[in-house]
C-alpha cells in the first residue's frame, strides 16, 4: 500500500469528522473529578510535573486559526480576524512577503511581525492573540465515562486528556488506542515511510495510566484516541458490513468475514491482510491469507488475535486506515466540542 494512498483516505476521514466544531479546554481549567475519577487524576499528577509554561506545552498557532493582530498606535496595521491559511501563512499591511505564522507561538509570531515592520517604524510594537482556535481538534471515543472532542489550546499527552474525559470506563479493556492524523508537512519534513509506520499506536492501558512516558504521549492535532471495550478485532476493507468485533471468544479469520457480512465480487481474497501489532510495541506484523484455500480446505484457518485488523483489498488497493478510522469512529461529529487549556 503507498503513503500516498494511505494517508489521502486518513486524512479525508479526519477532515470530515473534525469539521462539526469540538469542546474547549480553556487556559487553567481543570477537568470536574467525582470520585470515579480519582484515580486516574492521581496517576495524571504522579506523572506531570507542575504546570509551568516550557516550549513543548505552549500552543503553537495552525492552518485556521484566527488571529488579532494590534500594533501600538498604528491602527491602520493592526488587523482583527486574521485567518491563517492553510499552507500556514498570513498577510499584513506594507510586507510585500506572506508571514508563516502556523508552528509559532502568539509571542514568535509577534516578534517576527515586528522585525518585518522595522524597515518602516522604530521599534513597533506588536501583540498577537489567538481569537479562535480550530487547527488543534482530537477526540476521545470508545470505553471512556465522557466521550467528546477537544480543541486543544496547549499540548497535551494521552493521560492528561483521558483525565478530561472521566476516566475509562468499567467496560474498558487492556488496550487505548490512538489513529494518527498526518503530520503537519508545514512544520517539519515528512518521512512517509515513518509516518506509515506510526499511523496507528497501540498502549497497555495500566501503563498509560501509572504514567509511563512510554505509554503517555502528546497528543497531535486530528488524533483520535479510542478505548476498546475489552479485546477486539476489526475487519476492514471490500467487505458488505465493515465491523469491529468483540474478542469474547476464540475467532477465525473465515468466521470473522463472515460476520462482516463476506466479501464483495471484486475482492482479492488471495491476498487477504492480517495487520497485527502486539500492545505495547510499534512494530507492526502483516499476514498474507489465501481466504479461498481457506474456505476449500487447502489451508488452515488463522485463529486471531486482539486487535487484529483484517483487511480485504480490491483490486485499486483501498487504503484500509480509511476504513478503520470509518468503523471506529462512526458518531464523532455527533459528539460535544470542549478545549484543553
Amino acid at each position: 500500500m503507498s503513503s500516498k494512498i494511505f494517508y489521502r483516505g486518513l486524512a479525508a476521514n479526519i477532515v470530515m469528522l473534525m469539521a462539526c466544531g469540538a469542546t474547549v479546554l480553556v487556559r487553567g481549567q481543570q477537568p470536574e473529578q467525582s470520585p470515579a475519577d480519582k484515580t486516574v487524576a492521581t496517576n495524571a499528577s504522579k506523572s506531570q510535573v507542575a504546570p509551568t509554561p516550557n516550549d513543548d506545552d505552549r500552543y503553537r498557532i495552525g492552518a485556521g486559526d484566527v488571529l488579532d493582530i494590534r500594533i501600538l498606535n498604528r491602527p491602520n496595521l493592526s488587523r482583527e480576524a486574521v485567518r491563517v491559511e492553510g499552507n500556514g501563512m498570513i498577510r499584513m499591511p506594507l510586507i510585500e512577503t506572506e508571514i508563516q505564522a502556523a508552528c509559532k507561538t502568539e509571542g514568535e509570531l509577534a516578534k517576527e511581525i515586528a522585525d518585518a515592520y522595522t524597515k518602516y517604524y522604530r521599534k513597533p510594537q506588536v501583540d498577537v492573540f489567538i481569537k479562535e482556535y480550530h487547527s488543534r481538534q482530537v477526540a476521545v471515543i470508545g470505553a471512556v465515562n465522557e466521550q467528546s472532542r477537544f480543541e486543544l489550546q496547549r499540548r497535551v499527552r494521552l493521560l492528561d486528556l483521558l483525565t478530561y474525559a472521566k476516566g475509562p470506563s468499567p467496560k474498558a479493556g487492556q488496550t487505548i488506542n490512538v489513529v494518527h492524523a498526518p503530520r503537519s508537512q508545514v512544520c517539519q519534513t515528512v518521512d512517509a515511510a515513518t509516518d506509515d509506520a506510526t499511523a496507528f499506536s497501540s498502549y497497555r492501558l495500566s501503563d498509560t495510566l501509572q504514567g509511563d512516558p512510554r505509554a503517555n504521549p502528546y497528543i497531535e492535532a486530528g488524533d483520535i484516541v479510542t478505548l476498546p471495550e475489552a479485546n477486539q478485532i476489526y475487519v476492514v476493507g471490500n467487505v458488505f458490513t465493515p465491523l469491529t468485533i468483540p474478542l469474547k471468544e476464540p475467532i477465525t479469520l473465515s468466521r470473522a468475514v463472515a460476520m462482516a457480512g463476506g466479501v464483495k465480487q471484486d475482492s482479492k481474497k488471495d491476498k487477504v491482510r492480517i495487520v497485527r501489532q502486539e500492545v505495547g510495541s510499534s512494530t507492526r506484523q502483516e499476514i498474507l491469507v489465501d481466504l479461498t484455500a481457506i474456505e476449500k480446505k487447502r489451508a488452515e484457518d488463522i485463529a486471531l488475535m486482539p486487535n487484529d485488523i483484517i483487511d480485504v483489498p480490491t483490486s485499486g488497493s483501498k487504503s484500509f486506515m480509511r476504513t478503520l478510522l470509518g468503523t471506529v469512529a462512526p458518531s464523532i461529529a455527533q459528539l460535544p466540542v470542549r478545549v484543553v487549556p
